[in-house]
């Protein structure tokens, strides 16, 4: 954290103490509404699921391979922290255009894991609540030679890993784990010439991970062709490994889609526009059809259903919440997957909807909006990065909504606010203020930490 220092109100210098206050994001915000829609073309950073994917497969290829535009984030950084950790070099260079990526320069090791440690004192990996980190790295130092711990954050080890754990022990590798969550110990073992079965059903996170090791560990993976197919971000692992596998040494990490929905999310606002055909859009938008939600832009109208299996990922939040400045209910499908992440994301999405006003119908996996009437709350966020960004729509169109903990979107996403601030065409032009003092943030004190 940055600190500087403050007089306590009414005191002359050196007769009161002086207090330290941290630079950054307070502990409650309020965003200013907007009164038009701007027009505007905000720059996202890069995709994490495609960041840590590439990250993976970089330090299994031989040679050094760079990625450009890539996410620098709390999930990138740990799975940097990570690899660095088990004996990769990773070079992590400025980006001019964007201050939350990174060039990365990896040097691979083509299948080798450099570092390991003992049984009485393994090598300790620190993931936080990154669940791609904790998965993938579970997986890849299996074909390392000693002992590696993993753990996370509280919520971390509250997320399913038994998926996972149950199809590497099929592949001959053991791993302690109490109730089959982390934290876990892995001996790796090396390369196996074994099979295993995936299951699909907690998370696909799981399959990416025996994917990205698959082809050094010399594995064979079985699955149900129907669930392939109902698992968009295991297709993108697998193309993403094709498309490195065909290209050279330099790739490029496309803008991250999930981080994207928040302002396109803006066009469905309902405010008049500042001048005729004004709109928010996102520079670069992806059209590779690596990421699902990408196609975040097409269900702004009004359809009556959607799916988080079939229509959109974790932008499927985003919609949730617009639609209670929807003009019709909205059904929200399929979401079971949602409530083991960073959050119980079904829960916590009805509660807070409710808690600003919305009638709000939680039956099975899905959640129905009725449109309403907004009233002034403060929105807890637990600690959720998305429910943070989703909340701050609606904070963009009704005054009096406050946002707690809002530095949890430094998770994927450290500079958004600042995106929201910024003036028009690189932001959206709205003031942000400390939730208490009602004082208007600006630069670093935007920046999550």
């Amino acid at each position: 954290p940055i600190f500087w220092k403050r007089r306590v109100p009414g005191g002359k210098r050196g007769s009161r103490p002086v207090e330290a206050v941290t630079m950054g994001l307070p502990d409650v915000i309020s965003i200013q509404p907007l009164s038009m829609l701007p027009q505007a073309e905000v720059v996202v950073p890069g995709s994490k699921s495609l960041t840590n994917r590439a990250l993976i497969v970089a330090v299994l290829r031989e040679g050094t391979t760079t990625l450009k535009n890539a996410l620098w984030s709390e999930d990138t950084r740990l799975m940097v922290s990570c690899l660095r950790a088990l004996g990769f070099k990773i070079i992590a260079e400025p980006d001019p255009k964007e201050s939350c990526n990174r060039t990365l320069i990896v040097r691979g090791q083509a299948g080798r894991i450099p570092r390991s440690g003992t049984v009485e004192k393994p090598l300790e990996l620190f993931v936080g609540n990154a669940g791609t980190a904790a998965r993938f790295l579970t997986a890849l130092v299996c074909l390392g030679n000693g002992y590696y711990r993993l753990s996370g954050s509280k919520r971390m080890h509250e997320r399913p890993q038994a998926g996972l754990i149950r199809s590497l022990r099929q592949l001959g590798y053991h791993l302690a784990a109490e109730d089959n969550r982390l934290p876990l110990v892995v001996e790796g073992a090396g390369p196996k010439q074994a099979s295993c079965e995936v299951d699909l059903s907690e998370s696909s996170q799981f399959a990416s991970a025996l994917l990205l090791a698959e082809e050094a560990g010399g594995w064979q993976i079985q699955w149900k062709e129907e669930a392939w197919k109902q698992s968009p971000y295991v297709k993108m692992t697998s193309e993403w490994i094709a498309a490195m596998k065909r290209g050279g040494a330099e790739f490029s990490i496309e803008p991250d889609a999930s981080s994207g929905s928040y302002f396109w999310g803006v066009n469905a606002l309902g405010m008049p526009a500042s001048k005729n055909g004004a709109k928010v859009s996102v520079r670069n938008w992806p059209r590779s059809g690596w990421q699902i939600d990408a196609d975040f832009p097409k269900f702004l109208t009004q359809r009556r259903e959607l799916s988080r299996e079939r229509d959109l990922g974790d932008s499927i939040m985003t919609a949730i919440v617009l639609a209670a400045l929807g003009e019709v209910p909205r059904r929200f499908v399929d979401l079971a997957r949602l409530r083991a992440q960073e959050c119980e994301r079904v829960a916590a999405l009805r509660t807070e909807l409710t808690r600003c006003g919305v009638r709000v119908v939680e039956e099975g996996e899905s959640l129905t909006v009725f449109p309403g009437a907004l009233r002034p709350t403060v929105v807890e966020t637990y600690g959720d990065h998305r429910m943070a960004m989703c909340f701050a729509l609606l904070a963009l169109r009704h005054p009096g909504i406050r946002l707690r903990n809002p530095a949890c979107v430094e998770k994927t996403f450290p500079n958004f606010f600042q995106k929201l601030s910024d003036q028009p065409p690189f932001g959206l032009g709205s003031a942000i203020r400390d939730g208490h003092s009602g004082q208007k943030l600006e630069g670093k004190e935007l920046m999550a930490k």
